[in-house]
C-alpha cells in the first residue's frame, strides 16, 4: 500500500537535494534555524527511519544519542540520501500489512514522545519528509534560487 507513494516522495525529495547549493551549506535563515546542511542531512536521512522502524520496535535516544551523519559536500549529501532510500524501500519490499500493525515506540528513556502503529510511523516518516522539504523550498527562496516543483508547478518550475 505504501511503495508508490514512498516512490513519489523520494523522486521529489531526492531532486530537491539535487539543487543544494554546496557553497551556501552553512547559511541560516535565522539563529533559531537548522543551517542548510543541517537541514539537507535530515532530510537526507529521513527516508531510513522507514527501514528502522520495519525492523525494530523502538528508538530509545537515552541509549542510541542521534548523530547526523557527515556530509561535506552534495555528491556525499546524494549518497546519505540515496542509502537511506534504498534500505527503506527493500524493508518495504519484504513488508506485510500485518508487519505495519506492532506498535513502535520513540523515547529517551522514561519519557515517551510518540507511540504509533508502524504503518502510522511509516507514515510520520512520510510527514516528516514533506514538511522538511517545504522548509528547504523557503530556504531557497530567502537565498533567491529557484524553488524546486513538488506535487506540481512551482513559480520558478512551471508546467507539468
Amino acid at each position: 500500500m505504501l511503495v508508490k507513494e514512498f516512490e513519489q516522495e523520494m523522486a521529489i525529495t531526492r531532486n530537491i537535494l539535487k539543487q543544494v547549493p554546496q557553497g551556501q551549506f552553512g547559511w541560516k535563515p535565522h539563529e533559531k534555524s537548522m543551517s542548510l546542511l543541517q537541514l539537507c542531512t535530515h532530510l537526507a536521512e529521513i527516508p531510513g527511519w522507514i527501514a528502522m522502524t520495519l525492523n525494530t520496535s523502538e528508538m530509545d535516544f537515552a541509549q542510541n544519542a542521534y548523530k547526523p551523519t557527515p556530509v561535506s559536500n552534495a555528491e556525499e549529501l546524494l549518497s546519505v540520501f540515496d542509502k537511506s532510500r534504498e534500505n527503506s524501500k527493500a524493508a518495504l519490499a519484504t513488508c506485510s500489512a500485518a508487519d505495519l500493525e506492532p506498535l513502535w515506540t520513540l523515547r529517551s528513556g522514561d519519557m515517551v514522545f510518540m507511540k504509533l502503529t508502524k504503518y502510522e510511523m511509516v507514515r510520520h516518516a512520510l510527514g516528516q519528509m514533506i514538511h522538511h522539504r517545504a522548509q528547504l523550498g523557503i530556504y531557497f527562496r530567502l537565498l533567491g534560487l529557484p524553488v524546486p516543483r513538488t506535487y506540481g508547478p512551482s513559480a520558478d518550475e512551471t508546467g507539468f
